[in-house]
């Protein structure tokens, strides 16, 4: 129409006509009345009553200035409950008229800057929750969180498994590696406002905490900054890569076949292949990032807190309101724990002595406890009526089959007979080294409806002496000293 108009000021309507592809009737009707042919139709008015004319102004509005966030749902329910004759089918009415409303006179929304990244200039942390993925080791559910680093301009990532919540020697440990992981350090760090691992400390601590921060920050000569607080999408470049690396994760588990890893070595090596993955698709702008990122330093800054603790004479100590069991000859001696995410590293002096794993408190405050059995075994051989009522009873037992064995003991067994039986078997998993057979034979024994036998036990993991070796031990002649001292001092007269 438009190209008909402009070749009209030039020809007649016959050929503006043919020259813009348009009938002659097309052009005579265009040439009467200009106006498109939607803006000849009248405006169509309601075809029914509006069902919301006598309260929008005069309830919803109030309701709407009064309290600015107020769901529409909420007002859609208080509008049946005064007006019962109101039909439910009016919900999606009063939403659009709510919506058009609010963009006419509601509050100013909050604008999102995007903005423009630089390579080696920035490196995001965050945190994000694994619990809706299922993943279980050994059949047991492992609540855990995923410490996920970026580097905004190549995308680079990095992912690091925590057992824990958010905490500093989480960050630190999550963020070393991912450094050393991309082979330089960007100018600044960005991290949430550590609101987590801030819960529950009092100012001290939290300045301590603050305090680590930015020392470990200084140590890779890095910038800290942190986003305001509750305000997500300031960390937006890493935010929105959560889900993508989630849903790859989840993609992976589904084709994989099974949510369920052997032990956390596996499943660490399941995430650290998949973000490998992802970063070979970004690999030339990971190659020309990198050139822009500061150098690393010497060595790696502290990724650990340092406890001193004492064993007391129940075997162990009590750390984070979980009780640790350890080798009782280091009763009452003092001991420099370093406390990782997932283990314990035991000092005495400068001497390591042993790892543990790491526990964890119950989210209600209920203490936990982690329990080596041999630690404790020679002294619970001494006294087996303690495993009756032994508080850390059930983490005592190495595997499952050992508490089947127990309860069937007890069930059918006087109570001492039933504990001494017990014990006795963790004394054999712990002489012959033989815990994972023992209790394959123990889950055999305990399905055919029998208990335990210890002597015919005693006899199937006992050594077999056709396998032992035979050591005969010769007596050295006596002149042949003799021998060695005279060749040699007849060596040192002819020097």
């Amino acid at each position: 129409m438009r190209l008909f108009m402009k070749l009209r000021q030039d020809h007649p309507i016959e050929t503006a006509a043919a020259k813009a592809g348009m009938s002659r009737a097309t052009a005579y009707r265009i040439v009467q009345d200009p106006r498109l042919p939607s803006q000849k139709t009248p405006a169509k008015g309601r075809r029914r009553p509006d069902p919301l004319e006598f309260i929008f102004d005069a309830e919803v509005v109030p309701m709407l200035r009064a309290a600015p966030g107020l769901r529409p749902v909420a007002i859609y329910e208080e509008m049946l409950r005064r007006h019962p004759d109101l039909q439910p089918g009016i919900r999606r009415t009063l939403e659009r008229r709510i919506r058009a409303w609010r963009a006419i006179h509601g509050e100013d929304r909050e604008v999102i800057f995007r903005q423009v990244h630089e390579p080696g200039r920035l490196g995001l942390s965050d945190f994000t929750d694994m619990g809706s993925l299922g993943v279980t080791l050994a059949g047991q559910p492992l609540e855990h969180l995923l410490y996920h680093f970026r580097l905004p301009w190549s995308g680079f990532g990095h992912a690091h498994v925590i057992l824990g919540g958010e905490s500093f020697v989480a960050l630190a440990e999550g963020l070393q590696n991912a450094l050393w992981s991309a082979g330089g350090v960007p100018l600044y760090h960005r991290s949430d406002s550590l609101s987590a691992a801030f819960r529950n400390l009092d100012a001290q601590a939290r300045s301590d905490l603050t305090a680590r921060y930015e020392a470990l920050c200084a140590h890779y000569r890095m910038t800290p900054t942190r986003n305001n607080k509750g305000v997500a999408h300031e960390n937006g470049s890493i935010e929105s890569a959560h889900g993508h690396l989630k849903g790859a994760i989840r993609d992976a588990l589904l084709m994989r076949g099974s949510p369920d890893f052997e032990d956390l070595r596996a499943y660490r090596a399941f995430i650290d292949e998949i973000v490998g993955r992802r970063n070979a698709a970004h690999g030339k702008g990971i190659a020309v990032e990198r050139p822009h990122l500061q150098d690393l330093p010497e060595r790696r800054s502290t990724d650990f807190e340092e406890v001193i603790v004492t064993v007391s004479s129940t075997g162990g100590f009590t750390l984070r309101k979980v009780f640790y069991t350890v080798p009782s000859r280091l009763i009452g001696h003092r001991l420099r724990v370093r406390l990782f995410d997932d283990r314990l590293e035991l000092f005495i002096g400068g001497t390591h002595l042993l790892t543990l794993p790491r526990g964890r408190a119950g989210a209600n405050g209920k203490h936990d406890q982690v329990v080596n059995y041999h630690h404790v075994i020679h002294s619970l051989r001494r006294k087996p009526m303690a495993l009756l009522h032994l508080v850390y009873r059930d983490k005592l037992f190495p595997r499952a089959e050992y508490r089947r064995a127990f309860e069937a003991l007890a069930a059918r067994l006087p109570e001492r007979q039933a504990c001494k039986a017990t014990v006795e078997l963790l004394g054999l998993a712990h002489d012959r080294n033989c815990e994972a057979a023992l209790a394959g034979e123990l889950a055999r024994i305990l399905k055919a409806g029998d208990l335990p036998d210890l002597a015919a036990l005693r006899s199937r993991f006992a050594p077999d002496p056709a396998s032992l070796p035979t050591v005969t031990v010769r007596s050295v002649s006596l002149d042949s000293y003799e021998a060695l001292v005279g060749s040699t001092q007849r060596a040192g007269e002819r020097g």
